[in-house]
């Protein structure tokens, strides 16, 4: 009677653990993110699942948890994977470890490859504190104000990414962030065509403008701890208002580039000149 999220290899099969194989092959069910992945990884580990094999992605996650949880309460153990990388992990598996959770069911993991650590291995940013920040957001809008709440991150920050949205997002964290914030774009980790692009968010958005395959986790450096002036950055900001220029833009433009909140900096700025 035990819940198993059991990681899967994110590209290469060879980095599957024995471990891995084993609970596959003893599992009375194994839930799977795509049964076809599933078997396919099964195959080249020369195993069969022993159990019967259930689909468990997004679309039906909330409608399989009764029955796996039913499986779990009889004794039987639930083996969870995924289609690459840690279950649960922008992955389905949290409502039914939360559920388990809430009952008292055990739940183990068979440890496994990880997108997000992977990246921030081979990123060459600092990897003693960082954050994880799931997908980054679709909308525009939504975009921006999830940026603006990085700029003062200390941490280096990963997050995945759809290669059709990436250059997008590259060019509005340059906007937001900085063009010479650094950070990394690691495409197809563990796979045949395996990239990893480090640099300026100017210059990676450039890059990707042409176009970019595969699945992509982005990490990005963190803010720094420099120490901010900002009684000189308020200082700045209303010289270029007594010039003439509305302290809006004057206070986002030398917000960016100070590396400092444009909230922060227009709010001073605008109590020092009432």
């Amino acid at each position: 009677m035990t819940l198993v999220l059991a990681g899967t290899p994110l590209g290469d099969s060879r980095d599957a653990s024995p471990r891995l194989a084993s609970v596959l092959t003893d599992a009375d069910v194994v839930a799977a993110e795509d049964t076809r992945r599933l078997r396919a990884l099964a195959t080249a580990l020369g195993v069969r699942p022993g159990g019967r094999v259930v689909s468990f992605y997004e679309d039906v996650e909330t409608a399989r948890l009764p029955v796996l949880l039913e499986s779990l309460r009889a004794g039987q153990t639930v083996v969870l994977v995924t289609d690459a990388g840690m279950p649960s992990v922008s992955d389905p598996g949290y409502r039914l470890v939360a559920a388990c959770a809430e009952e008292g069911l055990p739940v183990t993991c068979v440890p496994g490859p990880s997108a997000v650590t992977t990246a921030l291995a081979v990123s060459g940013l600092p990897p003693d504190r960082f954050c994880f920040d799931g997908f980054a957001p679709r909308k525009a809008g939504e975009r921006a104000r999830w940026l603006r709440e990085l700029l003062e991150q200390p941490r280096t920050v990963v997050f995945f990414e759809s290669p059709h949205r990436l250059a997008a997002t590259l060019a509005d964290a340059a906007d937001v962030l900085g063009a010479d914030r650094k950070a990394a774009v690691c495409r197809e980790l563990t796979k045949t065509y395996e990239e990893v692009r480090r640099g300026g968010l100017a210059e990676l958005a450039t890059w990707a403008a042409d176009g970019v395959r595969g699945e992509i986790t982005v990490v990005l450096d963190g803010a720094g701890t420099r120490p901010v002036d900002m009684a000189a950055l308020v200082a700045e900001v209303r010289t270029r208002v007594e010039a003439g220029e509305r302290l809006k833009s004057a206070s986002a433009e030398v917000a960016q580039a100070a590396g400092v909140s444009r909230k922060r900096l227009y709010d001073a700025a605008l109590r020092q000149g009432s």
